[in-house]
C-alpha cells in the first residue's frame, strides 16, 4: 500500500470523528485541517504541521505557502489520498482528502467527519500531494 492509499485509508478511519474548530485530536473533535494533518500522520507521512488558521479570510495564496511549507505540491489530477483545497463559501477555505469512495471533510454543519460522494459541491482550487523520498509512490 502506498503512503497516499494509507492517506486515504486513514481519511476514512475517521469519519464520525466530532467536528471542532481548529481541532486537532480525534478523542476531542477535527476541524479540516485537523482531519488533513492527522491522516497523514497516521498513514506516516513526513509532513510538517500545518499552520492555524482564520475561520474566514485566508486567501489562497497564504494556503498554497502553506500546503507547500508542510510538504505538499500541486498535482493536476486527484487520486485517493491527494488533499484538495475548495473554497466553500465567502473568504472560506477548505480542506478534503480524496479517497476512492468520494472525499472525506470534516463538515461543520453536521458536526462530524463525513464521507461525500464526488464531486465536491464546492469550486476546487488546487490539489495537493505528499511527496516522499522514493518519489515513486
Amino acid at each position: 500500500m502506498t503512503i497516499h492509499e494509507r492517506i486515504a485509508a486513514q481519511a476514512l478511519a475517521l469519519v464520525g470523528v466530532p467536528f471542532r474548530l481548529h481541532g486537532r485530536c480525534e478523542r476531542t473533535g477535527l476541524d479540516c485541517v485537523g482531519l488533513a494533518a492527522l491522516a497523514v500522520a497516521r498513514a506516516g507521512g513526513p509532513m510538517a504541521e500545518l499552520p492555524g488558521y482564520q475561520l474566514r479570510g485566508t486567501s489562497p495564496a497564504s494556503a498554497d505557502r502553506a500546503l507547500r511549507a508542510a510538504g505538499l505540491v500541486p498535482v493536476d489530477e486527484a487520486a485517493p489520498g491527494t488533499l484538495l483545497l475548495a473554497h466553500s463559501g465567502p473568504m472560506q477555505l477548505h480542506l478534503m482528502v480524496g479517497t476512492a469512495s468520494g472525499l472525506v471533510h470534516a463538515d461543520a454543519g453536521l458536526g462530524r467527519v463525513v464521507l461525500m460522494p464526488c464531486p465536491a459541491p464546492w469550486p476546487i482550487l488546487g490539489r495537493w500531494r505528499l511527496i516522499t523520498s522514493s518519489q515513486q509512490e
